[in-house]
């Protein structure tokens, strides 16, 4: 049976930690594995992207393999051809997919109707590579996990998702401040709670910053929400990660974004400036959790 990775729940306690200690011996011994030589993984994008391509077709090419990628434009995604035939068709022709898409239900598709395993470079419901690269970020200066305090500050998005989730499998304090409307989904709260989560919801961004060793923060309108731009911007007055926020934290409490950051929007530029060298070190590690990740893919076939 081949092995998905859809969201960070996929991952047992025991594993997460598994690929994250991974990540960091790869990203240490700049390990070159041959994991996937003679295989060749699908990236499918349905959006928009610059870390998250370049990051995996890299990481695939570090661990032996090949890639093709695909948008709609030049393929029949973009012609309405079902997504079950795309699925059974790309699974006889590739090892695996990167998919980055708009609906989670996209993926559950291609696992339903594919036979080769699917992992996940982005929905609108889940971010879960990115969050588990910023999680490696946070453990490469803190390495207890279960003592830290991270807040949230801005959207209930698919970033906020997959951090919650996080917090679930790694037992780090996450306390996350949106405004009214733009609050995470209750479903994916009450099962990461179920399992141990320690979160907590506010609409105050103080509350969240207060104390904190990390604060982090994504964008107010991500992909597909354009139009909703001035709403959001009225909607998230008073949520931007400013140095009035950060005097609340802990002293030396790092900032974290996983990019593209609208600096004067739901960050500042000098937080974004001062805090620069951890939010690069997060885009470069998602190479190495992504090769982490694909390892604990293929380990499974």
């Amino acid at each position: 049976m081949p092995r998905h990775f859809l969201n960070i729940l996929d991952l047992s306690k025991e594993e997460a930690r598994a690929v994250l200690l991974r990540a960091k011996a790869l990203k240490d011994g700049d390990i070159r594995t041959r994991m996937l030589d003679g295989k060749t993984v699908i990236l499918i994008f349905e959006k928009a992207s610059t870390r998250t391509r370049v990051s995996f077709e890299v990481a695939v090419r570090h661990l032996g393999g090949q890639t093709v990628f695909l948008t709609p434009h030049e393929s029949q995604l973009g012609r309405n051809e079902p997504l079950k035939d795309t699925a059974r068709v790309l699974s006889r022709y590739a090892d695996a997919l990167v998919v980055r898409t708009f609906g989670q239900e996209k993926l559950e598709t291609l696992v339903e109707w594919g036979s080769i395993p699917v992992v996940n470079a982005l929905t609108d419901e889940h971010h879960p590579c990115q969050v588990m690269s910023d999680v490696l970020t946070m453990y490469e200066r803190t390495p207890d996990l279960p003592a830290l305090k991270v807040g949230w500050i801005g959207d209930g998005n698919n970033m906020a998702h997959s951090w919650i989730e996080a917090a679930a499998l790694y037992g780090f304090d996450l306390t996350l401040a949106c405004p009214s409307g733009y609050t995470p989904d209750t479903d994916i709260v009450a099962r990461a709670k179920a399992l141990g989560a320690r979160v907590t919801l506010t609409e105050d961004p103080a509350v969240a910053a207060r104390d904190a060793d990390y604060l982090n923060t994504d964008v107010w309108a991500s992909m597909g929400q354009e139009a909703e731009q001035l709403r959001r911007e009225a909607a998230f007055e008073g949520y931007q990660l400013n140095d009035g926020l950060m005097a609340l934290a802990k002293p030396g409490c790092k900032v974290m974004h996983c990019l593209p950051a609208h600096r004067g929007e739901e960050i500042s530029d000098e937080v974004f400036e001062a805090n620069a060298d951890m939010i690069f070190d997060e885009a470069e590690n998602r190479l190495h959790m992504q090769k982490a990740v694909l390892e604990w893919v293929f380990e499974a076939l």
